[in-house]
């Protein structure tokens, strides 16, 4: 099945940009970084610790290592005829090269026309459908949450792993939290009561009444 296809049919209308939790009814958000301070930019501090800890957690919590997921990685570049085999280089370090040969390429409108007035910017976004066993998704996690922290490894654009058979949507914005996307409220209503502690406290009101 082609991306495309199972949006329509599992998230109709859903348009996959940022912030997903408040365009769908069905979703939690969680918060990965806690008290944060400024002194920390290392990866061996307790606050990346504690971000990494939840993302991954809750990726596996999610995923099971035979499910199926679309891996969609958004890049915003300027629009030219030159090679892709730079943005490509995005996707490399957290799969085997065999599997590069699987990924589709599509060249779309800036997600965020408003600042893009005179057309400059264009989105490239690459699909990758795999096995999560097949992914090294801790180091592609650790590097989402690296990348406004000045810690190397780093990934400056967006991710999303939407997953065929839990029809589930994964989305960690930065180190300071994600966003979890599904088709019912029974379906995740585990992860909601066993993580409830890391949900974010702005939204938990609006949560709660879904999921309860």
């Amino acid at each position: 099945m082609l991306l495309n296809d199972f949006m329509d049919e599992t998230f109709p209308n859903l348009e996959l940009k940022p912030p997903l939790f408040y365009s769908w009814d069905i979703g939690i958000r969680f918060e990965l970084g806690v008290e944060w301070k400024r002194e920390y930019d290392d990866p061996t501090n307790s606050y990346l610790l504690e971000c990494y800890k939840r993302a991954i957690t809750l990726f596996e919590a999610l995923h099971s290592p035979s499910d199926d997921i679309f891996v969609v990685l958004d890049v915003n570049h300027f629009h030219t005829t030159k090679s892709l085999r730079r943005k490509l280089n995005n996707f490399s370090p957290f799969v085997e090269k065999s599997l590069l040969y699987r990924l589709k390429h599509q060249l779309m409108p800036y997600i965020f026309p408003e600042d893009n007035d005179e057309g400059t910017y264009k989105t490239h976004r690459f699909t990758l459908l795999c096995k999560t066993n097949e992914l090294t998704y801790k180091s592609l996690l650790k590097a989402i949450c690296n990348q406004d922290l000045g810690v190397r490894p780093s990934l400056f654009h967006r991710v999303y792993f939407i997953n065929n058979n839990t029809k589930t949507i994964f989305h960690v914005y930065d180190d300071r939290g994600c966003d979890v996307l599904a088709t019912s409220p029974e379906t995740r209503r585990d992860l909601y009561k066993t993580y409830h502690n890391w949900i974010l406290d702005y939204d938990k009101p609006k949560i709660d009444k879904v999921f309860n």
